[in-house]
């Protein structure tokens, strides 16, 4: 070849674009999705029949939520600020312009429901006036009229779904984590779907099929979420199917079929399923990506969903009812950087401390470019999991000659209720040694140089990362800590209201766990915490608030400590400007690469 290109720059895999939801409009002629396509999160449209995106909003911020009036004359849509998550409901024309507020409320958050079939009535969720359990509204877009139809309590209560008729909803409390109940609320009576509410389980997807038969999935009396049927008016709850070894976690009716589709988790990757309750009859549909984000079935039966893959951005795919294959709507790639140039990682399994099987993803660059090192990468969460979905850092990172080691420690989700319930009350033993005993199986079956380690995680992952730190200095080389807690005392009492209920059962109680909460803060070990380091904060952060990366700084560098601090003043829990995403990975591979 004549030409010789240079290597791409670190900059290109924060080329590709990312797509935070979609909608799609009842006459199947439009969709509409909120993407950074511009470097900051607006609403985009494209006609079905050009392909060929166009923006609808310049509000520059993130959506919380996204549907269609069904008949096609306008969108609502819910906005943050900078990453506060405070959104605010707007209704907007198809073709995009001003947008209507709808529910604008300063310090509230709202959450969009459904639309009445008619395009009158809006049901959604609010924080006001009842900031820890939330309220259920209904508001009159005509007449400009809002209803208290639920007042939330016990824990946050959220609006499902509505019935065909509307004369019932769902409705969502969370308890925990690990226990969320569904309750149908009909004639001023709410119903729990499952038999005994009070049973530790989760409900976390459901749908109507007819005015009397909801589906769902839960976990009641089992460990792996399997299918169930509810009877409005019988009351009658039956369980359906289950899938060996895997969760079913979201369900949706296929009104043009009878049937409905099942979305289900295993591990690091998802699978989906066409299921006919009347003749029992389950088949899988291939899929064009390893994790799927939304799902979306139309009334003519078509299939959208929201997918990606350890080496391919998010990306909105179509299945007609008469196609034989997925067909790609968007295509967000990584300019300049073929799929397989990306590392695609290896699944691996380790024995922990107790015995514990422990499942990991391994990130490896090519040979020519391993510079030999190793970044532990807890993920976030906890009651989360690092799965086959495309991360520019990791790619970037291993592009640059770093491997990754991300294991999903005990709490983490995709692998039963029980295994998810490991980390509450023990956020810092059990899920560190995990961590400790992935390094130690890398050095021991993979070749790594155990002076070759550094350490970065967010949120929980942050926490660990500084916890890590605090107990095992001696394993790493150097630690990014993003948006992570320091203090388990001040923790509990800065999360949002609504999850304050939760926090006893997921942390523990600051006063009567008051030893295990000094032995698991990070802020505990400052002494220890000898490496250098680098912390990074969302100034706007809702779920671990500036206050936690603050008090860790101020204290390490009291001690002379080598910390770096950057803190982002238009940021909350993550990166929603492309500028900032871009500009803070810089720093990161700059930090790593100073410390080689």
């Amino acid at each position: 070849m004549m030409l010789t290109f240079p290597k791409a720059d670190v900059s290109q895999f924060f080329r590709t674009y990312s797509i935070q939801n979609f909608a799609v409009s009842p006459n199947e002629e439009q969709l509409v999705f909120s993407t950074n396509l511009s470097g900051d999160y607006n609403l985009w449209a494209m006609d079905m029949n050009q392909r060929f995106p166009y923006p609808l909003t310049s509000m520059n911020q993130s959506n919380h939520g996204l549907i269609y009036d069904s008949n096609n004359r306008f969108i609502i849509a819910a906005f943050d600020h900078d990453g506060d998550e405070n959104a605010q409901l707007y209704a907007l024309p198809p073709e995009g312009g001003a947008l209507l507020p709808i529910q604008v409320n300063e310090g509230e958050r709202h959450m969009v429901g459904e639309l009445s079939e008619d395009g009158r009535k809006l049901y959604y969720t609010s924080t006001k006036n009842n900031a820890a359990f939330l309220n259920i509204y209904c508001y009159d877009l005509k007449n400009e009229t809002d209803e208290l139809l639920l007042k939330g309590s016990e824990g946050a209560t959220t609006f499902t779904t509505l019935s065909p008729e509307e004369d019932s909803f769902l409705l969502r409390k969370h308890f925990a984590n690990t226990h969320s109940c569904m309750y149908v609320h009909r004639d001023g009576e709410t119903t729990a779907i499952t038999p005994d509410a009070s049973v530790q389980h989760t409900v976390e997807s459901a749908v109507y099929t007819s005015n009397e038969d909801i589906y769902f999935a839960t976990t009641y009396k089992e460990d792996f979420s399997y299918l169930a049927h509810f009877h409005v008016q019988t009351g009658a709850f039956s369980k359906v199917l289950a899938i060996p070894g895997e969760s079913i976690v979201e369900v949706k009716a296929d009104q043009a079929s009878g049937g409905l589709y099942l979305h289900s988790s295993q591990g690091v990757t998802d699978k989906l399923y066409h299921y006919h309750p009347e003749n029992n009859d389950l088949s899988r549909l291939h899929l064009s990506v390893e994790v799927i984000d939304k799902v979306t079935v139309t009334k003519a039966g078509n299939l959208y969903i929201l997918g990606r893959g350890s080496t391919l951005p998010m990306n909105i795919f179509k299945y007609g009812k008469d196609d034989a294959n997925w067909k790609a709507l968007t295509d967000f790639r990584v300019p300049g950087i073929p799929r397989e140039q990306m590392s695609e990682p290896a699944t691996i399994s380790y024995s922990s401390f107790d015995g514990t099987e422990i499942e990991a993803l391994y990130f490896t660059p090519d040979s020519a470019a391993d510079n030999g090192h190793v970044i532990l990468w807890p993920h976030g969460g906890p009651q989360a999991a690092e799965r086959k979905f495309f991360r520019a850092m990791f790619q970037m990172l291993t592009y640059e000659g770093y491997r990754i080691l991300a294991p999903n420690f005990r709490g983490s989700s995709n692998y039963g209720l029980a295994f998810m319930k490991m980390v509450e009350g023990d956020w810092g033993h059990g899920p560190r040694l995990d961590n400790i005993a992935a390094i130690d199986y890398l050095i021991d079956h993979y070749n790594v140089d155990p002076d070759k380690i550094f350490l970065m995680g967010g949120s929980y992952g942050g926490y660990m990362a500084l916890l890590l730190h605090g107990r095992h200095p001696d394993y790493f080389k150097a630690v990014i800590d993003i948006f992570g807690v320091s203090n388990l005392f001040s923790f509990v009492h800065s999360v949002p209201d609504f999850w304050k209920p939760i926090m006893k059962q997921w942390v523990g109680d600051p006063v009567e766990d008051k030893e295990r909460f000094t032995r698991d803060s990070p802020i505990t070990y400052l002494d220890q915490m000898t490496k250098p380091m680098f912390v990074i904060q969302g100034a706007n952060d809702p779920r671990v608030v500036k206050a936690e990366s603050d008090q860790i700084v101020d204290q390490l560098r009291q001690n002379n400590a080598e910390v770096k601090y950057l803190v982002l003043e238009d940021e909350g829990h993550g990166f929603s400007k492309k500028s900032n995403e871009m500009s803070v990975n810089r720093e990161i591979l700059a930090f790593l690469n100073d410390h080689l």
